[in-house]
C-alpha cells in the first residue's frame, strides 16, 4: 500500500510542482521551554516511517516538508506514523511504541475482545525520539482523526488501563497501560479534530447524489479509509466506529482532562451561510471534500442514539463540522486569551477560513501554513 500511495504522490508532484512558500523565522530569546514536537496524521496518512512521506510529506504537501522546516530552524519536530483506519486505541498503542522504541502491543484484553494480534511493529532499534519521560516532554499535535488519537494516547499515559492491569499478569503488563505518566506531556493541539465525532457519517448521499461522482469520492472514499482491514477484528474496532458522534461521545467519557497539560484547538471552516439558512463549500475547497461538505451543511437531525444535530453543526470544513473541532464537549474551554493560558482547559484558537485539508498543507491548492505553526509554537514555548 505504501508503494501505491509513493507512486501516486509521485505522479501528483510531476503534474502539480510545489510552489514557493513564504518563509518565517522564530524568535527564540523569549522561549521557557523546547520540547520536541511530535505530529500524528489523520484518516489514510502518513508520517516519517513510510516512503510516501519523502515523496510527499503528508505536513507540508506541496509545501514542502513541515518537519524539516521546523528541525532546520531549531525546532526538534518528527512526524509519527500510526495505522491509517484503525481505532483511537491501536494508533495510541502505535503511537507509544514509537516514542518509547519498543514493540507495540495493543494490550491482552483489546487484542482478544477486538479479535486481532496482540502485537506489532518492533521499534526499538528505530525510536522515533531519542528521550521521552518526565524531563524530555512531548507537544502532541494531531491533525483529523489523529486529534482523537492523541486523546486517547494521553488517557492512557496518565491513567493507563483497568482493563488490561487485571487481564495482565503483571510482568507482561506494557508501561503505557500502567498510567502514571501524565507528565512526560507537555501540551496537545487538535488540527480539524473530530474530537466529538463528525456528521459525514450521518448524510449518506441519496440513489441521485451518489451517481454524482464527487459524492463517490467523498462518501466512499470515507467509509473505505476509516474501516480497517477485513483481519477479523470486529467493526468496533476501528476509525469508523469512532467517528460516529454517538460513539465518539462514548468515549470522551472516559477522557480526562489533565491538569498540568496545556491543551490548544485550531477548527477549521470553508463553508458560507446561504439565504436559506444552510451552509454550502466556498469557491476554492478541495474537490475531494466538496459533496460531503455540501451535506453537511445542510443537514439536521438526530443521531441513533438520540444526539440532536441542530444547525451549529452546519458550518464545517468540508469533512469536519466546525463545532466538533473546537475542543471536547465534557471538557472545560474558552476561546483563546493569549494573556490568559492555563493549563487544564481548551484553548480554542480563532477558526481558519480553510478545508479540511488546509492544516496539512493542502492538495490540490498549495496553503501557505508555515505562519500557522511558528506562532503555534512559539506561543507553546513561552507559557512558563
Amino acid at each position: 500500500m505504501q508503494k501505491i500511495i509513493a507512486f501516486f504522490l509521485t505522479i501528483i508532484m510531476f503534474l502539480f510542482p510545489r510552489l514557493n512558500v513564504p518563509k518565517t523565522e522564530f524568535d527564540k530569546e523569549t522561549w521557557t521551554t523546547e520540547y520536541t514536537y511530535v505530529f500524528v496524521h489523520g484518516l489514510s496518512g502518513w508520517g516519517e516511517y513510510s516512503p510516501a512521506y519523502y515523496v510527499m510529506p503528508y505536513w507540508g504537501m506541496f509545501g514542502g516538508d513541515l518537519m524539516k522546516y521546523l528541525n532546520a530552524r531549531g525546532v526538534k519536530a518528527v512526524a509519527a506514523t500510526v495505522a491509517g483506519a484503525d481505532s483511537a486505541w491501536d494508533r495510541a498503542c502505535e503511537l507509544y511504541a514509537q516514542l518509547t522504541g519498543t514493540r507495540v502491543d495493543y494490550g491482552k484484553e483489546h487484542s482478544e475482545r477486538c479479535h486481532h494480534p496482540r502485537y506489532g511493529a518492533d521499534y526499538s532499534r528505530i525510536p522515533l525520539i531519542d528521550a521521552f519521560d518526565a524531563e524530555h516532554k512531548i507537544n502532541l499535535l494531531g491533525h483529523s482523526f489523529g486529534g482523537a488519537t492523541v486523546l486517547t494516547f494521553l488517557e492512557l499515559m496518565a491513567n493507563g488501563s483497568e482493563a488490561e492491569r487485571a487481564a495482565t499478569p503483571e510482568e507482561e503488563l506494557s508501561g503505557f497501560f500502567a498510567g502514571g505518566k501524565g507528565d512526560w506531556v507537555y501540551s496537545v493541539t487538535a488540527l480539524s479534530a473530530p474530537m466529538n465525532g463528525t456528521s459525514a457519517y450521518e448524510v449518506q448521499p441519496t440513489v441521485e447524489e451518489h451517481a454524482d461522482p464527487r459524492a463517490y469520492v467523498t462518501t466512499d472514499t470515507l467509509n473505505v479509509a476509516s474501516t480497517t482491514t477485513q483481519d477479523g477484528r470486529i467493526p468496533e474496532d476501528s476509525a469508523a466506529y469512532d467517528m460516529h458522534i454517538d460513539n465518539a461521545l462514548k468515549i470522551l467519557e472516559g477522557i480526562e482532562t489533565l491538569s498540568n497539560v496545556y491543551y490548544f484547538s485550531i477548527p477549521c471552516c470553508y463553508t458560507e451561510q446561504q439565504e436559506d439558512g444552510t451552509w454550502a463549500p466556498k469557491k476554492g475547497m478541495e474537490p475531494l471534500f466538496v459533496s460531503a461538505s455540501e451535506r453537511i451543511g445542510r443537514y439536521t437531525g438526530v443521531t441513533a442514539g438520540g444526539y440532536v444535530l441542530d444547525e451549529k453543526w452546519q458550518p464545517n470544513d468540508g469533512l469536519v463540522n466546525t463545532y466538533s473541532a473546537r475542543a471536547p464537549f465534557n471538557a472545560p474551554q474558552q476561546d483563546l486569551d493569549r494573556e490568559n493560558i492555563q493549563p487544564g482547559i481548551w484553548n480554542v484558537l480563532p477558526t481558519v477560513e480553510g478545508d479540511h485539508m488546509y492544516l496539512q498543507g493542502g492538495l490540490i491548492y498549495n496553503n501557505g501554513i508555515r505562519e500557522i505553526y511558528t506562532d503555534l509554537i512559539t506561543m507553546i514555548n513561552t507559557l512558563a
